[in-house]
């Protein structure tokens, strides 16, 4: 089983998990990892400017239907919502969702605890124009900064060691953390209600050629259902906003303890200042596409469209 991933360190130990399970399966199987590093890996700039965050995937996707690799692994919330599928792909399998929640780190040595404790014009930097936007929209006072590199890098150059970022403070997600082994330099956990993920945070998605009948039967069966069933009502909801990677947008679904769905949506504007949101429960069909379409439809009424248009590509 040849498994195509990015080459970056978290890239290849999601990679790693994928593996053990699969050998679990198959206690025999042959697994060769293919790493990649992408464009969307080299580019140091605005994702945008290069064409969006669907770059980290594109190479590895091509590598699949050419039948370079027998399957891919990619982190869901990588995936564009506002383009189908690749020809001839699927995802086979969604693994168990990970801890969907961002976290703060701060310096070696800092006493921050929290966002609460930084002081007025201190620096945040981060990744996402999704956790910029809920981050400036709680405190506007705050200088948010874009910060890019694998995890490790973007924690040395917080902590000086790397780079000229003057940062007091990184928002990163705790699966990815977890992931590397490295969540003691967590200070602060926000709550969903506080920052709300990325449509697809810490979801592991496994990708195959839908003609692959043998790899697609296997990955089936590391498929989890209640992960799956979340993460379409989000990626349906993300389809209809027709949300490019510069959109701060943000979307969470969960099973109630009764087996009903429950879906929220945000759409920000980048400072924060602006933005739509809706809950919504699943009703008696508890359909995620669904769901999907109603928050769609609910932040549609609520001008999510003007709020997306009004953001640069």
């Amino acid at each position: 089983m040849r498994i195509g991933t990015r080459s970056s360190p978290l890239a290849l130990a999601q990679t790693q998990q994928v593996a053990d399970l699969l050998r679990r399966l198959v206690p025999d199987l042959t697994i060769e990892t293919v790493p990649t590093t992408t464009e969307a890996d080299k580019w140091q700039g605005d994702l945008a400017q290069l064409g969006g965050k669907g770059l980290f995937v594109k190479a590895i996707d091509q590598q699949l239907q050419r039948g370079d690799i027998d399957m891919a692994v990619h982190c869901l919330k990588d995936v564009p919502g506002d383009q189908p599928m690749p020809q001839g792909l699927i995802f086979a399998a969604m693994l168990p969702r990970a801890d969907v929640r961002d976290v703060l780190v701060v310096p070696d040595g800092s006493p921050v605890k929290s966002l609460g404790d930084l002081p007025p014009g201190a620096t945040v930097a981060t990744t996402a124009v999704r956790r910029k936007a809920q981050i400036l929209a709680r405190r506007p006072d705050l200088n948010v900064v874009r910060v890019r590199g694998a995890v490790g890098t973007r924690l040395e150059k917080l902590d000086g060691k790397t780079g000229d970022l003057k940062a007091d403070a990184m928002v990163l997600a705790r699966a990815g953390l977890e992931r590397l082994g490295m969540t003691d330099r967590i200070v602060y956990e926000f709550p969903v209600q506080e920052m709300l993920p990325a449509v697809g945070a810490a979801v592991l998605a496994l990708e195959c050629r839908r003609d692959d009948t043998p790899v697609a039967g296997l990955l089936e069966r590391l498929n989890d259902p209640k992960t799956q069933t979340e993460a379409t009502a989000e990626r349906v909801m993300l389809h209809g906003l027709r949300g490019h990677c510069n959109s701060p947008i943000a979307g969470y679904c969960t099973t109630e303890p009764d087996g009903q769905l429950s879906l929220r949506g945000m759409v920000f504007s980048r400072d924060g200042s602006t933005f739509a949101h809706a809950h919504i429960w699943g009703e008696t069909s508890n359909d995620p596409g669904t769901l999907g379409s109603r928050v769609c439809a609910e932040l549609l009424r609520q001008d999510a469209r003007d709020i997306i248009d009004g953001i640069p590509h």
